[in-house]
């Protein structure tokens, strides 16, 4: 049997909460948050130049808001929406023409009379790379604030809980968290597999946990979500619930200091706070509850144990439908293959299994959220 290597090591991955604080530490150093009229902006040589905003005067000095900063992709993104120009078409002047990019960007920015906020981590330099053009009515939730806000939900709730790991990305932050005292036995979800990782079989352990997933875009990629999650104890595959859970979008009122950095209230950001704290605290009560779990596989053991006669052709449906890539799609039949469960349940296994693997944390977290749909598909193909 082949094994498996598990828990994907790469930059922003399965990061504990001492390390997790380091990298929040460093980026709030480093954070420019800037309201800029298209006015005060430009480009120059493929960079974003801010000229004209506001220097900002705090307590530990004059903040400078002008300066010339890369781009990255999700910025890139930014300005292709907020410009309506095409995406793959900037990126491609961006790499092949920046002088084509400069003109176009300069010239669609000359034609508008609008207010962006733009989010910047400087450098020692004093220039930096800009990560995200948001409208001004953007509502910042710094991934910082959610998680402090959430864990202090799940102090509330009294819920004996374990991070699982907390990943980090251009576009989101996850946190997982898991309850092993919170747990129930999956015969029928379990009874045939055996994890791609360790070779322990899912019969001789056939125990899941209750858990949730965390995630929180300060760049504009998603909304603040809590979503309830089962982790499988043999191999610690999680399976994330996407029908249930709770979601926060960041679309606030439009923020009205003057062109320059911004400030934010107090007592705007504390009511945000304590609303996820809230409903933190109420995800946890509802999600980490024994009968909630046990209702969840019940319905994951009706579609499980349908046979999968033909994987591989079963395997391309479901990444058809689903937008698997052909590497995704060849990773899912390795798993499947050494899980050794041939059945629909053995699908899900197989595709939570394979999002341990992924280096990038944002194609894990899409691919572990699809699972349960893919289990589906193939208990109906």
């Amino acid at each position: 049997m082949t094994a498996f290597a598990t828990r994907a090591n790469a930059p922003g991955r399965n990061l504990d909460l001492q390390h997790l604080l380091e990298v929040f530490q460093d980026r709030r150093a480093r954070a420019l948050d800037v309201i800029a009229g298209t006015g005060a902006i430009h480009a120059r040589d493929g960079h974003l130049v801010l000229d004209g905003t506001e220097p900002h005067l705090g307590p530990e000095g004059v903040t400078l808001t002008d300066g010339s900063y890369a781009l990255n992709d999700v910025a890139m993104a930014g300005i292709a929406d907020k410009l309506s120009i095409p995406l793959a078409y900037l990126r491609r002047m961006h790499t092949d023409a920046v002088d084509l990019f400069d003109v176009n960007v300069n010239g669609w920015l000359s034609r508008m009379d609008r207010r962006l906020l733009i989010r910047v981590l400087r450098d020692e330099n004093g220039s930096g790379i800009i990560r995200a053009c948001l409208s001004d009515k953007y509502a910042i939730m710094n991934d910082e604030d959610v998680l402090l806000a959430a864990l202090e939900g799940i102090r509330a709730s009294g819920a004996p809980v374990q991070v699982e790991g907390a990943d980090i990305t251009e576009r989101r932050f996850y946190l997982k968290v898991s309850a092993p005292t919170v747990r129930t036995l999956a015969p029928a979800l379990l009874g045939n597999y055996r994890s791609p990782f360790n070779g322990r079989s899912g019969a001789d352990l056939p125990v899941v946990w209750a858990g949730f997933v965390i995630t929180n875009s300060e760049v504009g990629c998603g909304a603040f979500s809590i979503y309830p999650r089962i982790v499988v104890e043999v191999c610690r595959n999680g399976a994330v619930i996407t029908t249930h859970g709770m979601r926060r979008t960041h679309l606030g009122a439009r923020h009205e200091d003057t062109e320059g950095l911004v400030a934010w209230s107090r007592a705007t950001n504390a009511k945000m706070l304590d609303l996820i704290t809230a409903r933190t605290t109420d995800a946890v009560t509802a999600f980490l509850d024994t009968d909630y779990l046990a209702r969840m596989v019940r319905d994951l053991e009706a579609a499980a144990g349908k046979p999968v006669s033909d994987p591989d052709t079963t395997i391309k449906t479901i990444s058809s439908r689903l937008r698997y890539s052909d590497e995704t799609a060849k990773n899912i039949l390795a798993h499947f293959i050494t899980g050794a469960d041939a059945t629909a349940g053995g699908i899900l296994h197989a595709i939570t299994s394979v999002a341990q693997t992924l280096p990038d944390a944002d194609a894990a977290h899409e691919l572990e959220s699809t699972a349960i749909a893919a289990m589906h598909l193939a208990a109906a193909n």
